[in-house]
């Protein structure tokens, strides 16, 4: 079972088609060989037409080419009808994507005005209650029959006007039934999206897509791996179009990173039709981002130098690091084994960033390139290795992109029987002229983001950012991204939509001026029950709208507190991570 044809050279997966709209009169197609679609979503209530057709149009000046609007309830839904109608006289022909929770009359009004309306299976037909139940066959059966009988008329409403669903499931979200036979598991999600798949192949509906969503890129990946070898074994004409999107990313340089992990390393294997940035942003923010993305992925893949070998290094559809024995990569630090993954810097980012680093510092270089027992080899080439403990990478100006290069060598390391730790490196060759700090950040994101999601690399050495500060803070927080380490608070912010109770970008401001030095902790700030509590997933502490105003807060995934005023709300959150002994004074600097 694979997800695609090789790790080692690039093939778009073929899809089939699914006509958005009319294409003549801007409306897109998905699938196919036609170019990833970008989209975004709208931040205002929905009942404020005004506002949502003002939105619109900014998103489509910076290229947006899919629009989604929430509809919470049936008369959110319905005032679907006046924004498309206002956005129609304005000229503006985007599509409009319809994002349904928890309610199937709201979809039965949303695809009336429409041209896609998206389903999240783990709530559509089910209210979620976090209940520990065992079905069997025949109870499960029972329960298929009901969704079916929920859903089915949505399904027949797409045929009748012409219109396309998305089936999107989200880590975190997925209905009891399904976590009680499957767990909140990459399985438990496809298994989730192809019972709705399949009510609508049974009714023969196939102008449809899938997302598997989560916070975590690592289990966004297998998500996505899974779900296309599921397809593959299912037939050829299971070849829908995938969206890709690594939901609550955050805001900024995490944001950015967490996106071009796992967007980025799909793209690079040729899974992906349709992508959006989830950021904690401004919405026109994220297509520039997507527009970055879509530009650097030909750059960073194969598609010159077939490579004989197409076994997979690693298991693509569970996480696991690679198996190395521990070295030293100087007097003072070691890695591989259960080590940290290591942070190297070249000489002379080390002379910059050195005299700058206080005693108690996280953010520090742990090895210097050039002083390093280093074996640089061409994995297209025959070579030995005589021991496990020589530290290894691929010899500048291979004639292959980067993540080709490392699994490459992974893969013959492999043959040899050899385990030696490996230095990735973010780019083989130095360019003449230096990469804007935007696409540096999302090259190191894709490259290294991708092999370490694979499981390889020990540590890590990045070359495309000049900035000798700016590299060094982008490796560590990169790590943090791919979660190989933690050196400061990890925040899961869901971007804002018309169901956010709260302004998302004053608040998270607001908690990380206050939460900013709890290092190894992780907060959710979410701004409805929709993304939250389920698809916090494993964070220590959640900070949600629970209504106008109002503030629930979660330890884990219990609610602990509940309707605190808004006002109050942040000092609440610092008071309950102290009660469970996580808070520390900040330093005073």
């Amino acid at each position: 079972m694979n997800y695609c044809a090789s790790p080692y050279f690039y093939q778009r997966r073929v899809t089939r088609e699914i006509v958005i709209g009319d294409p003549a009169r801007g409306g897109v197609i998905l699938g196919g060989q036609h170019p990833p679609v970008k989209q975004s979503m709208l931040t205002c209530d929905t009942m404020d037409t005004a506002l949502c057709v003002q939105q619109t149009l900014e998103l489509v000046a910076v290229g947006c080419q899919l629009v989604r609007i929430t509809a919470p309830t049936v008369k959110d839904a319905a005032n679907l009808e006046h924004i498309v109608a206002e956005l129609r006289k304005e000229g503006c022909l985007v599509p409009i994507v319809a994002d349904i929770h928890f309610k199937p009359e709201a979809a039965m009004e949303a695809i009336k005005w429409v041209e896609v309306v998206r389903v999240n299976p783990g709530n559509y037909a089910d209210s979620k209650k976090f209940a520990i139940k065992e079905y069997d066959d025949a109870q499960y059966a029972a329960e298929l029959r009901r969704i079916e009988e929920k859903f089915t008329p949505l399904v027949l409403e797409a045929i009748r006007l012409k219109r396309c669903l998305r089936i999107g499931t989200n880590h975190g979200s997925l209905s009891d039934r399904i976590m009680n036979r499957y767990g909140d598991s990459p399985l438990g999600m496809v298994e989730s999206a192809l019972e709705f798949a399949r009510i609508c192949r049974k009714n023969n509906f196939h102008d449809f897509k899938f997302s598997m969503k989560s916070s975590n890129p690592k289990v966004m990946i297998e998500c996505y791996r899974l779900l296309v070898a599921r397809l593959d074994e299912l037939g050829p004409d299971w070849n829908y179009p995938i969206h890709l999107g690594v939901t609550e990313a955050g805001e900024g340089e995490d944001g950015r990173i967490k996106s071009a992990i796992g967007i980025g390393s799909l793209l690079c294997d040729g899974l992906g039709d349709t992508i959006r940035v989830s950021l904690t942003e401004d919405s026109p923010h994220e297509i520039p981002v997507c527009t970055d993305l879509l530009a650097l992925v030909p750059q960073l893949v194969n598609t010159a130098s077939r490579v004989a070998d197409t076994a997979f290094p690693f298991d693509p559809f569970h996480f696991e690091r690679r198996s190395t024995p521990e070295i030293a990569l100087n007097e003072t630090i070691n890695c591989g084994g259960e080590q940290l993954i290591r942070v190297v810097v070249p000489r002379a980012t080390y002379d910059k960033v050195a005299p700058k680093i206080r005693p108690k510092d996280d953010v520090r270089p742990e090895a210097v390139y050039e002083d390093l027992n280093l074996a640089e080899i061409d994995p297209t080439q025959d070579f030995e290795i005589n021991c496990e403990t020589q530290l290894v990478t691929v010899k500048d100006g291979v004639n292959l992109p980067a993540i080709t290069a490392f699994r490459l060598l992974a893969a013959r390391l492999k043959r040899l029987g050899r385990n030696n730790p490996i230095l990735l490196k973010d780019c083989l060759t130095f360019e003449p002229v230096p990469l804007a700090p935007n696409i540096a950040l999302l090259q190191a994101g894709v490259v290294l983001g991708s092999l370490l999601a694979d499981g390889i690399g020990d540590a890590i050495l990045i070359r495309g950012e000049s900035g000798a500060g700016l590299s060094l803070r982008l490796a560590f927080n990169l790590l943090q991204a791919a979660g190989c380490r933690s050196f400061k608070t990890d925040y899961v912010a869901c971007p804002s939509c018309g169901r956010t109770l709260f302004n998302l970008q004053t608040v998270t401001a607001r908690i990380k001026t206050r939460t900013e030095h709890l290092k190894g902790v992780k907060i959710a700030i979410m701004g409805c029950i929709v993304n939250g509590p389920g698809e916090m997933a494993d964070a220590d502490f959640g900070y949600v709208g629970g209504a106008p105003n109002k503030i629930n807060l979660y330890v884990g995934k219990q609610a602990i507190k509940f309707n605190i005023p808004e006002a109050e709300a942040v000092d609440r959150l610092v008071d309950l991570i102290k009660e469970h002994g996580k808070w520390v004074e900040p330093e005073l600097k």
